[in-house]
């Protein structure tokens, strides 16, 4: 069973885990040391993503005797955006502050986050903007990721990938977590009108083990960044979408037809001899392009479905306020 939010505790550290009982116990302790500093009420939500290491015994002991943590145990490894998810569901904090579990985050920097929330931004973004991982392998497809989700998504960050990031509970119940998209919170969030900003951390390099992740994540981000961009462009309009496609398709088939009918009718060339492969790949274009339309029609009967069933607005009020004794004009 959840937390429920409606208590006054005003920051959450979520930290998914896996296989880190060489690190917990340091991260543990620096996050209880910066968060005391604050002077603010906190909890650290810890997130075992099923490790097989002695992770869960050393987060039993700090429950038991630190009435701050939460520790939410996976029945087995369902990755970082469940995680979160998990998270987020047990944690009770107005500020939602998520990061990685192998120190590469450094707890120090939790104040320079509370200082941007209080500045009133929605959403703040870590930038690792001197990266010590390998050139090859990490920092030149990440930076061509993080441009290309960036053109994508319309989010002006830098770093897309960072997993050290702080945002109002307001903003963050919005967003449901599936897949890997936790990385592309920060467009979710612009979709809904939140205020972003960035800020430098330093990447060190990982204290204990090594990193899990490597080239073969490129095409899970790559489909993960179509359907961010899906959802931030069209998630209300799906037939925009599909509609472009359909229109492509079709128009290309006609272009196709009346080349080989102005031939076949002008110089009279016979169409099976002359044009078959094209005329067959005219007919394919112009039957695909009204399947993109059709799937469009059913799109929009999907989303009218969904905002109806769910009583989601497609909207975000960042305030709402009247005059109790409005004077006549």
């Amino acid at each position: 069973m959840g937390h429920s939010a409606q208590t006054n505790i005003a920051c959450s550290i979520i930290v998914p885990i896996y296989n880190e009982a060489r690190a917990v116990q340091e991260l543990y302790e620096r996050l209880t040391k910066t968060m005391s500093r604050t002077g603010l009420s906190y909890e650290l939500v810890f997130v075992d993503d099923g490790s097989t290491d002695q992770t869960p015994l050393l987060l039993e002991g700090f429950a038991e005797n630190d009435d701050k943590v939460v520790v939410v145990e996976l029945r087995r490894n369902f990755g970082k955006s469940a995680a979160y998810a998990a998270g987020f569901d047990f944690s009770k904090g107005k500020i939602i502050i998520s990061m990685d579990g192998d120190l590469q985050h450094q707890p120090e920097d939790i104040p320079r986050f509370l200082e941007k929330i209080e500045e009133g931004y929605d959403v703040i973004c870590s930038w690792r903007k001197r990266r010590v991982d390998n050139l090859v392998t990490r920092r030149i497809p990440s930076r061509m990721a993080n441009w290309l989700a960036s053109k994508t998504t319309g989010v002006k960050i830098h770093d897309f990938g960072g997993g050290f990031k702080a945002y109002k509970r307001e903003i963050f119940e919005e967003i449901g977590l599936y897949s890997e998209i936790h990385r592309f919170i920060p467009a979710l969030a612009l979709q809904r009108g939140a205020k972003i900003v960035e800020i430098p951390i330093e990447n060190i390099p990982r204290p204990h083990g090594k990193s899990r992740y490597g080239l073969g994540r490129i095409f899970d981000v790559v489909f993960d960044l179509t359907a961010v961009g899906f959802l931030v462009g069209y998630l209300t309009r799906p037939m925009y979408f599909f509609g472009k496609l359909a229109f492509c398709c079709i128009a290309l088939a006609l272009a196709m037809s009346t080349y080989i009918l102005y031939d076949k009718f002008i110089y009279h060339v016979p169409i099976h001899i002359a044009h078959l492969p094209l005329a067959i790949l005219a007919v394919m274009l112009f039957l695909v392009g009204l399947i993109f339309a059709t799937t469009g029609l059913i799109g929009e009967v999907l989303c009218r479905i969904y905002f109806e069933s769910t009583n989601k607005k497609i909207y975000s009020v960042r305030r709402a306020y009247h005059r109790e004794n409005p004077k006549e004009a």
